[in-house]
């Protein structure tokens, strides 16, 4: 049935050879995001119904059943994305003129939850008074604003995540050692200096005690501000490098301290001869270097490792006592990430367990680390959905904090409906994406400024809706079976000694097919050992076992993943290269790479509702942007406006119930209709009508009974 249903529908196009870039080039065509217009008329395709406005209406969100619930005890799921600045013309905090348009946009957009990660830069860029000696002052205008947007956010039923140490810049004044030699946030250093932590208490006083007199409540005592997380991607482990001598004495000094408590006489002797250090009293050093680790004895390795892991849970604990006991903070508390995959991330889970949530950040070719530029749905093992598995722990919401797959690459349409399936197969809470950066001015002009903003990206701003009814709606069944791991302490510090070929799991044997099968959880950082996983080869199709997902993986230039459930439905990667379909969903399409996304706008699944959200995205870039010989890297970053190849093909839907029409509107870049609606033609097969023949990245489908 499906080879006759994929032979009926192929076009002429089909039998091409695949273009090179250049050659496909002629394919992009302009079209952009249009905010400012997309307010003045509602959209068809606007998803803010999925929110419960006010945010935290329901009372201050806590943890039932190891999930994030509302004050009520009902289940939530938070969608959203982080608020930065990199691009040139962001503003993480907008202009009071501009604050109540960005947070109706978001909402549009079916997003309820937003991560203010760099509010500790100083002004204009964050809170931080500029101008002085130290960082230990707000800027009374920039809070103001940040005050007046959070109101606006909130209104709309967006939650608030506050991060509160990420890129500060200590300084002299703050009565902080070499602070020239600190970078953004002093990772690992501002863990153990005392001095450091002071300031980050301070900050957090400054910050959450802090009343917003456009809400009348102080931050700790409001229920729409959901996470605080004490620091962001930090952690303290062998192979920490001290910035200066100062730190590396201090460090040095806490560890033989804690050596007194820990190991016997005769043990720190022991320790004293393996380092080479002379004298019954001399200081047992560290070692600073990563490399030293795999070659030392035992006893000297175990010993650091457990010195680094007590130094950061006993730090987190501190600071999360602070928050709670001393400023009374309600909301959930997230310690840090884990978010290092070319290691083990299990030291960091093993030191933050007992914080409220557990949170993960990954990045698909994260342009500081690679430079190929390559298909997700062709490297299953390596996706972000198995990277981000490994962090959940049982009993414990998950949160993702961070993910993105960044621009500019042919394929990054793919990331945003993967993750939005499997994150909701795999149970978790919250996923927002990094990062979407509001515009100084309105009238913007629309082009990509860096590789991580998507607020100018058609295609993903597009899917950031049809996510959002994907995930926070659960239109994908949480998986029948969890595969549980228990560890030992000594398995999560020889994780760390564990060879590159272990990643991201950092478990010898693990079968990484299994995260896009099963819920993955880890019940234990006390043991017993890790099961012994049976080997197999990885299967070709990937199946869920709700049955709902599949990941097809055979060969380079081939990947696929399908989503096939009641009122989601897609098709994402090599669609022209495979028969497969879903329920309601077939399509033939000239692409060689695209996403297409069928999700129901009403609580009906699919094949009984009257109105659906399409998606169909391919390539976005910049105008004029090009790429090096080996199309690794862009040697021409672009300008405005931004260019798209559109989806052209034939899209089937199938098994609706009885119908008198179907038709296809498109949108446009304010999500308004974009020409007149196209009449599908009902065939023997189901309702068929033509794609790519408007520009566009969505449809409205509308099914007349």
């Amino acid at each position: 049935m499906r080879i006759a249903l994929v032979a009926a529908l192929t076009l002429a196009a089909g039998g091409l050879t695949l273009q090179s870039r250049a050659q496909s080039a002629g394919d992009m065509v302009p079209f952009s995001v249009d905010y400012q217009r997309a307010l003045q008329a509602r959209s068809p395709v606007d998803v803010s119904f999925l929110l419960d406005a006010p945010a935290g209406r329901h009372g201050f969100l806590k943890v039932v059943n190891g999930h994030l619930a509302t004050g009520d005890g009902q289940r939530i799921r938070l969608w959203g994305v982080n608020i930065t600045d990199w691009a040139k013309g962001s503003r993480q905090i907008p202009a009071k003129k501009d604050a109540a348009f960005w947070a109706a946009t978001l909402a549009r957009f079916g997003v309820n939850c937003v991560r203010f990660q760099f509010l500790d830069l100083e002004a204009p860029r964050g809170l931080i008074a500029a101008g002085r000696p130290d960082t230990r002052s707000l800027d009374p205008e920039q809070l103001d604003r940040e005050d007046y947007f959070i109101a606006q956010l909130e209104k709309r039923g967006i939650y608030i995540d506050f991060n509160l140490l990420v890129g500060r810049p200590f300084k002299a004044g703050d009565g902080v050692e070499d602070a020239n030699l600190l970078h953004g946030g002093a990772k690992g250093t501002s863990l153990f200096d005392r001095r450091m932590i002071e300031m980050q208490k301070e900050y957090a006083r400054q910050l959450l005690t802090h009343r917003n007199p456009y809400t009348g409540l102080n931050y700790t005592d409001d229920p729409a501000v959901g996470l605080v997380e004490i620091n962001n991607e930090n952690a303290l482990n062998i192979g920490f490098r001290p910035p200066s001598p100062f730190y590396g004495k201090e460090l040095t000094e806490m560890y033989n301290l804690w050596l007194a408590a820990h190991r016997t006489p005769a043990q720190i002797a022991r320790l004293r001869a393996i380092a080479g250090a002379s004298g019954d009293q001399a200081e047992v050093p560290l070692m600073f270097w990563r490399g030293q680790a795999a070659s030392a004895p035992p006893e000297r390795f175990y010993a650091e490792a457990e010195f680094y892991n007590d130094t950061q849970r006993n730090y987190f604990a501190e600071m999360q006592n602070y928050l709670e006991q001393t400023l009374g903070l309600h909301a959930l508390v997230i310690a840090t990430a884990d978010h290092s995959h070319s290691g083990s991330g299990y030291p960091i889970l093993m030191a933050t367990i007992g914080s409220d949530v557990v949170d993960g950040h990954t990045y698909w070719e994260h342009p500081e680390m690679y430079v190929r530029k390559s298909p997700m749905v062709d490297d299953p093992s390596n996706s972000t959905v198995v990277e981000l598995s490994r962090s959940a722990i049982a009993g414990k919401p998950y949160t993702v904090s961070e993910v993105n797959n960044p621009f500019p690459n042919d394929f990054d349409s793919e990331g945003i409906p993967i993750l939005a399936a499997y994150g909701a197969m795999q149970d978790w809470d919250a996923i927002l994406w990094y990062t979407f950066e509001p515009k100084q001015d309105t009238a913007w002009k629309p082009y990509i400024g860096d590789p991580f903003d998507i607020s100018q990206d058609p295609v993903r701003m597009s899917e950031l809706a049809a996510g959002a009814l994907l995930f926070l709606r659960g239109d994908v069944e949480k998986a029948q079976r969890v595969i549980a791991r228990s560890y030992t302490q000594q398995q999560v510090f020889d994780s760390m000694l564990l060879p590159s070929a272990e990643r991201p799991y950092f478990t010898p044997g693990f079968p990484l097919q299994l995260p896009l099968e099963h819920e993955m959880r880890i019940s234990s950082f006390t043991g017993p050992p890790t099961q012994r996983f049976a080997q197999s080869a990885m299967p070709d199709p990937i199946r869920s076992d709700t049955g709902q997902l599949a990941w097809y993986h055979s060969a380079p230039g081939a990947g696929m993943v399908t989503v096939d459930s009641p009122r989601t439905q897609a098709l994402i990667g090599f669609v022209r290269a495979h028969a497969q379909t879903d329920s309601n969903l077939a399509a033939a399409v000239e692409n060689k790479f695209c996403v297409l996304q069928l999700s129901s706008l009403e609580a009906k699944p699919i094949a009984n509702a009257s109105k659906l959200l399409l998606i169909a995205g391919s390539r976005v870039e910049n105008t004029g942007q090009r790429w090096n010989s080996a199309n690794t890297d862009v040697t021409q970053w672009g300008v405005t406006p931004t260019l798209m190849e559109p989806v052209r093909g034939t899209l089937l839907l199938r098994h609706m119930s009885p119908a008198r029409a179907v038709s296809l509107q498109a949108m446009d870049g304010a999500g308004q209709p974009l020409g007149p609606p196209v009449a599908a033609i009902r065939t023997a097969a189901g309702w068929k009508m033509p794609l790519g023949n408007t520009v566009t990245t969505w449809y409205e489908v509308t099914v007349t009974r």
